[in-house]
């Protein structure tokens, strides 16, 4: 510290005034405007946060999509009853077979 207090002290003020001042301006700009590094840190974090929730919901319209277009014939249709509602043709039975864990893991 005391180091640093004599090299302030040999130094001109109006000789290095400019320097003086740049350096008031840099530390103004990078903390206390408006605009400064630490805001733009922030608002570019969520700037990559919003651009992953973009690319997860355009994937998920691109599935939508594809299910739709499905959906649109009738065997695609039929399938999604059948699979969904576990509907059935006349004349069909179905049988729906259920696992037991409980009596498995003896």
């Amino acid at each position: 510290m005391k180091k640093f207090v004599a090299i302030l002290s040999r130094l001109n003020p109006y000789r290095n005034i400019f320097f003086l001042v740049s350096i008031v301006f840099i530390v103004w700009m990078l903390f206390f405007d408006a605009n400064s590094w630490m805001i733009h840190r922030v608002l570019d974090e969520e700037i990559e946060v919003l651009e992953l929730k973009k690319d997860f919901y355009n994937s998920e319209i691109k599935n939508d999509l594809e299910q739709l277009e499905a959906l649109e014939t009738p065997e695609g249709l039929e399938a999604y009853a059948r699979e969904k509602y576990k509907m059935k043709r006349e004349n069909e039975d179905i049988y729906i077979i259920a696992s037991d864990t409980t009596n498995q893991s003896k």
